[in-house]
């Protein structure tokens, strides 16, 4: 199940009123010191993904098999911006104790940098 909140949708809903309309993709994107997290993005559909038509010309597409890991799917609108929520069990990023009070800078590889 994907569900979008109704502030998500009136948000996206006004974003295309203004851009060319396209599918907005729910991937996994590598986190570095935080980890991995769902976030979206504006794509194409592809043959391996699931799609979902909202109305309103909204279509959120995901991949069948990250759907199925992830599922349900919540997506939503906050002060910050969207965020995505699954029940997924996202794993930590590497960085932990060795970066000191400097925290984290990120490297080319997706990792911390924290070497």
């Amino acid at each position: 199940m994907l569900e979008v909140s109704d502030a998500a949708k009136g948000e996206l809903i006004k974003y295309f009123t203004e851009h060319d309309n396209a599918a907005v993709r729910v991937y996994l994107a590598p986190g570095g010191c935080s980890g991995p997290r769902l976030s979206l993005a504006l794509d194409e559909k592809k043959d391996d993904d699931e799609s979902f038509d909202l109305g309103d010309d909204i279509q959120f597409v995901i991949n069948k098999q990250l759907f199925e890991e992830a599922k349900p799917v919540k997506v939503d609108l906050t002060y910050t911006g969207f965020t995505v929520e699954s029940e997924m069990e996202l794993g930590g990023g590497g960085c932990g104790t060795g970066c000191g009070s400097g925290g984290c800078g990120s490297s080319s590889d997706g990792g911390c940098g924290c070497n």
